[in-house]
């Protein structure tokens, strides 16, 4: 899945799956979590999500994320 987004957007996405990693379960799609390291380091969160098209686009690629986990671990 990450194939089909650019580099900054791919870069935020493996920030969220480390959070979700050391973290645990998190609402990955709130866009409050950009506004913490290491995505502070990436850009503005409006540039992060302008990454994926707009919110809507950053909201389906952290659903596809999440449902790729959820079947990876069933």
């Amino acid at each position: 899945m990450f194939t089909k987004y650019g580099p900054q957007a791919r870069a935020v996405l493996d920030g969220l799956l480390e959070k979700y990693r050391d973290e645990g379960v998190l609402n990955l799609d709130d866009a409050n979590v950009l506004k913490v390291t290491p995505f502070t380091a990436m850009g503005s969160v409006v540039q992060l999500i302008n990454a994926f098209g707009g919110k809507e686009g950053f909201e389906k690629a952290v659903h596809e994320m999440q449902d790729a986990l959820y079947q990876e671990t069933a």
